[in-house]
């Protein structure tokens, strides 16, 4: 049996209360594909919201996990308050908590291995600036930010790869198919190499990066590309067209 298509949606600083739900009953009302695994990321303080009110099948992440189990930590959410609140995905390594909340790939990479061992899926995102790409390190960046989990974690049988090229996150630029399918295969490599021939030929990568319902389709087709991190357009009705792009 081949990788389960993969969608994920990652509302980030968006939304209300109003927004939310009606987005939920959107989903809610939708015809899905069935083959297709939906995860939805919505702001923390929705989360309990979103669970309550969405379709049992399609799945809730949180935007971010800390490191560390419950204790003094001002304004931060454990893995295990996540797990008790029926929360089962999170996001890690998300490029604008790299660039803008300073994480690195240490960090991240302890994130992830409290996530997994908690028992949560970990949609861990990786990718390279503009400068990054036309420096020709691209796959450097993408292999070195993985390695760090690598280090710490050898299960990878919960983790989604999400390859997101910085530059085109947000800016309408997309990483055209051939490139995507390019990074996407040499992460396959990478795993192969690194991880075990189980997790490469098992472990989803998904592409991010201004996905939209007009070129998803292309992107579902390339051989390494099992689905999608969307951003700006989970928030609108095109974010089901994306989810049924194998369709």
């Amino acid at each position: 049996m081949g990788r389960q298509f993969f969608v994920g949606g990652n509302f980030k600083m968006n939304g209300t209360i109003k927004s939310i739900t009606d987005i939920v009953q959107g989903l809610n009302d939708a015809k899905l594909d069935p083959n297709t695994e939906v995860v939805i990321a919505p702001p923390a303080l929705y989360l309990l919201l979103t669970r309550e009110h969405l379709r049992k099948e399609i799945e809730v992440a949180a935007q971010n996990v800390f490191d560390k189990p419950n204790g003094a930590y001002t304004g931060e959410i454990s893995a295990e308050q996540l797990k008790d609140s029926g929360i089962t995905w999170t996001l890690a390594g998300h490029s604008e908590r790299r660039v803008i909340m300073g994480e690195d790939d240490v960090f991240i990479a302890r994130k992830t291995k409290t996530s997994l061992d908690s028992g949560l899926g970990v949609i861990l995102c990786v990718g390279e600036t503009l400068e990054q790409r036309e420096a020709n390190k691209t796959i450097e960046v993408v292999t070195r930010q993985l390695q760090a989990v690598a280090e710490v974690s050898k299960d990878w049988s919960k983790v989604v790869i999400a390859y997101e090229p910085v530059w085109a996150i947000g800016t309408g630029k997309v990483a055209s198919t051939e490139q995507a399918q390019e990074v996407h295969a040499e992460i396959r490599k990478w795993l192969e190499s690194t991880v075990s021939s189980e997790a490469a030929k098992n472990t989803r990568v998904i592409y991010g990066g201004s996905v939209s319902d007009k070129n998803c389709k292309d992107l579902a087709k390339q051989e390494d590309i099992d689905g999608f991190l969307v951003g700006g357009a989970s928030l609108k009705p095109a974010f089901v067209d994306i989810i049924n792009a194998k369709l």
